[in-house]
């Protein structure tokens, strides 16, 4: 059993310490790229802590993510740099009030009608932003000036934010792997398996979907306002319905129920989404990036129904067979010669 625990610790480290010396090795686009793909891999942690932690498929996570980054900028001045320590805290608070309120009512319900209720909300949102002055309409909001904390992080630079991004996903990553293994996400964890045994031992299970719910739309602000902070700027489709699939799909990609998966999925995903918009490897056929990447995912999933973190194991598995039967042919070879 210790054996297994080594691999994923492993990996983890190894992940953290690659992006930690990754600004060293590329230029600003790089830089620039990973910043915004550790943003969306911090969203689908947040989604990967409802979906594989309690078994909840949430189809509004990119309204959290919305919420924040528009909170963000909104609380921000045109004159003055905000400080991150009451503008970082208040998207925050924001998209996990926002999630509070949806929880509270969509966990009423159960399996498909819980989907399209998490939907509802979603898409109701995004119509605020949409066709409202307050979000700007669809020609989105800009952040003029980008927060600070004193002297010693500002934003404005791409490697700072860089570096932020990556402590919030550490942070984030660390957060949740303690909660999950708590007292709290082994409840969670037997909710998704048996949620009427749980609630004959006593567990009040509404309540902790609800926290979950709550703590995963706070996470998903988080992501949101970083990624207002990096682009400067907001609109209306950041919150639609196409991004919540996207990260839906993030998690299944990477292996759903595992937190490295999130991670993998994220990367995964948004690494071969760039690799299918190149022109300067499709040509043309880079507009149709979307067939390419739908094809590609279809692929993985079938071949890999357990994510692809299941791929070493799988690559360790075929290898050992092939090793064990190598074995047997030599044993039935000498046995034969001595017979």
């Amino acid at each position: 059993m210790t054996n297994n625990k080594n691999p994923n610790l492993t990996f983890v480290v190894l992940f953290f310490v690659s992006l930690a010396c990754f600004p060293w090795l590329s230029g600003n686009f790089g830089i620039d790229l990973m910043s915004k793909i550790m943003i969306y891999a911090i969203l689908a942690l947040s989604l990967e802590l409802i979906v594989g932690g309690a078994g909840l498929v949430c189809f509004g996570q990119a309204a959290f993510f919305g919420i924040g980054a528009y909170v963000a900028v909104r609380a921000s001045s045109d004159t003055e740099a905000a400080s991150l320590v009451w503008l970082l805290p208040a998207a925050v608070l924001a998209s996990g009030v926002y999630a509070f309120v949806v929880g509270s009512l969509s966990l009423r319900t159960k399996g498909a009608y819980f989907i399209m209720v998490t939907l509802a909300f979603a898409q109701m949102a995004y119509f605020v932003v949409h066709d409202t002055p307050l979000g700007g309409g669809s020609d989105g909001i800009y952040l003029n000036i980008k927060p600070v904390l004193g002297d010693l992080i500002n934003l404005d630079s791409p490697t700072s934010m860089y570096f932020f991004t990556l402590a919030c996903l550490f942070l984030v990553f660390v957060f949740l792997a303690v909660l999950l293994r708590s007292r709290f996400g082994r409840a969670l964890a037997g909710i998704r398996v048996n949620e009427q045994r749980m609630l004959a031992t006593g567990f009040s299970t509404y309540n902790y979907k609800l926290a979950a719910f709550t703590l995963s739309g706070a996470i998903a602000g988080l992501a949101g306002f970083l990624f207002a902070v990096k682009d400067g700027f907001v609109n209306p489709e950041m919150m639609s319905w196409h991004l919540s699939g996207a990260v839906l799909v993030m998690i299944i990609l990477g292996g759903l129920g595992h937190l490295r998966g999130a991670l993998v999925g994220a990367f995964a995903f948004a690494l071969l989404q760039e690799f299918f918009k190149s022109e300067a490897v499709f040509g043309e056929f880079a507009k149709h990036w979307h067939l390419g990447l739908g094809l590609t995912i279809i692929a993985t999933v079938a071949l890999l129904p357990n994510g692809l973190i299941s791929l070493p194991g799988q690559l360790r598995t075929r290898l050992i067979g092939a090793q064990s039967d190598d074995s047997g042919l030599s044993d039935l070879t000498i046995t034969k010669g001595k017979s």
